[in-house]
């Protein structure tokens, strides 16, 4: 057995310690290394480690980094399945290698350390042709005992870092496997102070803390603002401090002394507890608005420049995201440093997981094979012990799908013996038989009130299953994100607001992991030529890899808002959803619009109130108006913060003060059908096809008319389904034919005022069709249709939209609407978007999903206005329809496996739809809500050209 295969956890390395600042003089090793790359371990650079081996013809590389993101060997993309033959501990030969090396000087000799923060997978080190051990455990620091090896002045570091390794078994994360030095290399000289661990607790009941240093006996411990200097292992009380949390950060500096060294710490004081099987913070309970977070980079892989760290945090606080999971290993722990100082609720997990196990039934899953047992705990050891002095860190995960078994229970037993003030989390065992928390992935709404009710499904055993029943709920993941959706957030939010058990969540996921290409184009999974991977499922994420917010991203703002404005006759009542804050930091704004126009606005005095309570405010009064009125309210920071401006909206809530005023689709007619010289049929400024009663003309523009549509370029959560024995929405479309309809005019007639035509649709093979009935009018300046469609045969699909296409010139450019906006809106997944006027081109109405699908619809049109060089257009719905207009068909768009097979034609295409089917979230299992299920149905629905 190689020592890459060895499933222990290495050697040579150090005890694990808490990452601190310390005054020790240290050396970055970052930069620019020599690098060569093998395919096989075979091809390996022999002799390297030696300090006379002659590297001049190597490429250089710079570390931290990835190398795939280099162009050696390639990035591959699995969610489940292991892209290796599943024989633990062992690995193929053609196991991609590559060596490392660095000369540099060192300004002191001793006593030292070699601090290595990432390496995937597997590390063998060597300092001046010395070998210093074996590292395994991707995501966590390894540090090697230097001090008889370090010479003052030149020094040789060789590392051989092997992309498999039996540490692979334990890696099999959602994400690219991407190997390399990806985190900082470090030396640093070594003094006395071995590791530091602080225990900084908060009595709510009290207000006051205790404060207890455990390090070297001796070393003095400050904390100057509080006036405390006491030695290392004194249990100091405090009579008043002010307690940390995700929403009120406060840290206090203090400093841990020794003669030869001065460790700095930021210092919070709070206290986690399950009381009554509730979660607390400080004798409150807590309610995740969470995110589970991937360590990305679109560009340099799995490395993460501080300034992005601090931009992704600034840009979840800014969209009342409150908690991270940091899914599924540790992150760097500069990440945090940042939580600590901006507050998130943090679940800190370890580097654990064996899901490929699952596609095998679990057998040989590392985490029940003795052999994996100590590198199964050392694992957990390097988290808790890196990681125990943040404040944000209110939970530690022992990994993630990686079933059940004896390791995993020797890791929470180890777990809870060093660090009892927080709860241990896994989700993986049902049975919940060696953890705190009672946790799930992706249950439903329905599952998750059972569990509210503490009415779930009992377990066999009835001590474990009381034990569960007891404990509080998390979602460790919901809500599964990826290109347009999820859909149904609200409906969660509201469930937690509902069950004081269920604690909120952690929305999957935070980015897409989409690999940003030489041409300015993002792969996913496959576009490397993988043999195995898993496509678009990498692009699941609330940001694109550039951090720029998906239109979900609006729909959990809204869903998180830690305030509840209502509008109730003559007054606003305010919720207070914060955890512990009261409401002293914001300020409330108010806005009139009629018809989208804003035509007042002011502020309001913004109450005082505690977490948890309500209060009410008097609305200012309004003239009664005949046009539409709508009242937007917003809750916006009255100061500026770490995170966001003064002004930046938290909430807001939008009400209708007087109803729509009547569609211009009422005007009568005014004008009969003519047949123009014997051809076709001309009502008002439309021409329609004699044969088809297809509209052929409008104005002076060609038109090219779909008279029904029912399918839509399918979405991401379209073409996914977690349960294997049920077919997804994109396959049942597919196989109903939905996009492959066939028209069969029944009549066109000239019918007094009307032109009606009546058109059978239907597809090969079945007899489930569509009758649709389309009666036109004109008033001589506009065409009216009124349309009735009616199911005929047996529908055994639901249907994903009921619409009409117009294909018009490509000069239109600019549209300008009244209905919901500025974003796109479905049926599901439209809390964010407000009432309102809005301007847009139409290209910026397209979302640039990284794999296309169906977007852009605007919702509850009144009315729209295309314009540009082809003229101007007005549509409008009664009472109102959804729009989408793109320079590219329906099918074009379907077909597209990446935005730049996207070409413009020679066509603007406008869809007008009545209903459409949700997006919800059936990649993750949740079933859509009803009232978002478009099932067959009749309907009717009218609209207006002009």
């Amino acid at each position: 057995m190689t020592y890459y295969e060895d499933p222990g956890p290495g050697y040579g390395v150090l005890p694990p310690r808490a990452a601190v600042r310390s005054d020790v003089p240290s050396v970055s090793l970052n930069g620019s290394w020599r690098f060569h790359y093998a395919e096989s371990v075979a091809g390996a650079a022999d002799g390297f480690e030696r300090e006379d081996f002659d590297d001049s013809e190597w490429a250089s590389i710079p570390v931290p980094s990835s190398w795939p993101m280099h162009g050696y060997g390639r990035p591959i993309y699995t969610n489940q399945p292991y892209p290796l033959p599943v024989d633990p501990p062992y690995v193929p030969d053609e196991n991609p290698t590559g060596d490392y090396r660095l000369v540099f000087d060192a300004p002191w000799d001793g006593p030292s350390v070699l601090r290595f923060d990432g390496i995937d997978s597997c590390a063998r080190i060597w300092l001046n042709g010395v070998e210093l051990g074996v590292t395994r455990g991707s995501r966590l620091p390894s540090e090697f005992d230097v001090s008889a090896v370090l010479r003052q002045g030149r020094n040789v570091l060789a590392v051989r870092v092997h992309q498999w390794s039996s540490g692979s078994y334990l890696e099999d994360q959602d994400m690219w496997w991407l190997p390399g030095i990806f985190r900082d290399v470090t030396l640093r000289a070594r003094r006395s102070m071995t590791d530091v661990f602080v225990h900084a607790d908060y009595d709510h009941r009290t207000g006051g803390g205790t404060l207890l240093v455990e390090t070297l006996p001796g070393a003095v411990v400050r904390v100057p603002s509080l006036d405390v200097v006491a030695e290392a292992g004194e249990t100091v009380t405090i009579p008043a401090v002010e307690p940390w949390s995700a929403e009120v950060p406060r840290l206090y500096e203090a400093v841990v002394e020794t003669p030869d060294e001065t460790v700095s710490l930021r210092i919070g004081f709070r206290t986690v507890a399950i009381v009554d099987g509730v979660l607390t913070v400080n004798g409150r309970r807590v309610l995740f608005h969470g995110v589970n977070r991937h360590e990305h980079d679109p560009v340099l892989g799995r490395v993460v420049l501080e300034h992005r760290l601090r931009q992704e945090l600034l840009v979840m606080k800014q969209h009342n995201i409150n908690a991270i999971r940091t899914s599924h290993y540790p992150p760097d722990s500069r990440l945090l440093a940042l939580c600590d100082e901006l507050g998130f609720w943090v679940m800190d997990e370890c580097d654990y997981e064996t899901h490929g196990f699952f596609l095998l039934d679990w057998r040989g899953n590392p985490a029940d094979d003795p052999r994996f047992a100590d590198a199964s705990l050392d694992r957990m050891r390097r988290l808790v012990e890196r990681d125990k002095n943040h404040p944000s860190v209110i939970m530690w995960s022992l990994g993630n799908e990686a079933g059940a078994g004896r390791n995993l229970s020797a890791m929470a037993a180890w777990t809870r013996e060093r660090d009892p003030s927080r709860p241990v989390h896994y989700e993986g065992d049902l049975t919940c038989a060696d953890v705190d928390v009672y946790s799930r992935m992706y249950a439903s709404h329905a599952e998750v009130e059972a569990i509210g009710k503490r009415a779930e499904k009992p377990l066999e055993d009835p001590r474990l299953d009381a034990r569960r029943r007891a404990m509080p709920f998390v979602l460790c993941e919901y809500s599964h994100a990826g290109g347009n959706g999820p859909g149904g957030l609200p409906e969660y939010e509201e469930l937690f607001d509902r069950y004081e058990r269920c604690q909120g969540g952690f929305l999957w996921e935070w980015m897409e992991h989409g690999i940003l290409r030489p041409d300015g184009t993002y792969a996913y999974g496959g576009d490397f030529g993988e043999e195995l991977h898993d496509g678009t499922y990498v692009l699941d994420g609330l940001v694109f890899p550039d951090l720029t917010p998906q239109p979900v991203l609006l729909e959990v703002r809204k869903a998180f808002e830690p305030v509840q404005l209502t509008v109730e006759p003559g007054v606003l009542r305010i919720t207070n959803r914060y955890d512990v804050r009261d409401t002293s930091h914001l300020s409330l704004q108010w806005e009139l619009a009629d018809e989208g126009q804003p035509v007042a606005r002011g502020s309001l005095e913004m109450p005082v109130i505690a977490a948890g309570g309500e209060a009410s405010v008097e609305l200012p009064s309004v003239p009664a108006q005949n046009r539409e009125r709508w009242l937007t309210v917003r809750a916006v920071l009255a100061e500026d913060t770490a995170w966001a401006s003064a002004g930046h909206e938290v909430a807001f809530t939008q009400t209708q003060l007087t109803p729509s005023a009547s569609p211009t689709s009422h005007l009568p007619a005014a004008v009969r059908p003519e047949r123009p010289h014997g051809r076709g049929l001309r009502l008002g400024p439309g021409e329609f096809c004699a044969r088809t009663g297809r509209l052929t003309k409008l104005q002076d523009w060609s038109v090219e008319h779909v008279p029904l549509e029912l399918w839509r370029a399918p979405t991401q959560h379209d073409a996914r389904t977690w349960d294997a024995t049920t077919l997804d929405r994109k396959t049942r479309w597919a196989n109903a034919g939905l996009h492959r309809l066939r028209y069969r005019t029944v009549s066109v007639e000239a019918e007094g005022d009307e032109v009606v035509v009546v058109t059978m649709v239907g597809t090969a093979a079945t007899d489930a069709r569509v009758l649709t009935t389309c009666r036109w009018t004109s008033d001589g300046r506009r065409l009216t249709a009124n349309v009735h469609v009616e199911p005929v045969g047996e529908w055994t699909v639901p249907w994903a939209r009921v619409g009409m296409t117009l294909g018009l010139p490509a000069g239109f450019r600019d549209v300008t609407w009244f209905g919901l906006g500025p974003g796109q809106a479905y049926p599901d997944s439209r809390a964010a978007a407000r009432v309102g006027r809005y301007t847009s081109t139409v290209d910026d109405l397209q979302v640039p999903y990284l794999c296309p699908q169906e977007n852009g619809a605007r919702g509850d049109v009144r009315w729209a206005e295309l314009s540009g060089t082809a003229g101007n257009l007005r549509l409008s719905g009664d009472p109102h329809l959804a729009m989408t207009v793109r320079r590219w068909t329906t099918a074009e768009l379907a077909t597209a496996g990446h935005l730049h097979d996207l070409v413009p034609g020679d066509r603007v295409w406008v869809t007008l739809d009545a209903l459409q089917h949700g997006l919800g979230s059936p990649t993750s299992g949740a079933p859509i809500l009803p009232p978002y299920d478009l099932q067959p149905q009749a309907h009717r629905f009218r609209f207006t050209l002009g």
